[in-house]
């Protein structure tokens, strides 16, 4: 599996999408608190990491973990950057 191939896998994975869409939506619940940067990088983080971890994602595509790890962070940030443009363009419509 070419980096290429596991770079759409993931951005396909509904369990990724679906955790960053709620990491995106805790961190706005929390912002006053927390702000918003930092909870969202640490959550991309996170997330990348914890994937191939437990799900074993590094062996089965023939790369090593920190490879994997890192495609798994420039999905989450493309993930999340739709996501953020999503939400902005929910505010900026919502009366």
């Amino acid at each position: 599996m070419t980096l290429t191939d596991l770079l759409q896998t993931q951005l396909a994975d509904p369990f990724r999408i679906a955790l960053i869409v709620g990491l995106h939506y805790t961190a706005l619940r929390n912002q006053a608190a927390t702000g918003l940067v930092l909870p969202l990088a640490a959550g991309v983080v996170f997330v990348a990491v914890i994937l191939p971890s437990t799900m074993g994602l590094g062996a089965a595509a023939g790369l090593g973990l920190w490879a994997v790890v890192g495609v798994g962070l420039v999905a989450n940030a493309i993930i999340l950057g739709v996501v953020l443009i999503g939400w902005q363009i929910v505010r900026r419509f919502r009366p």
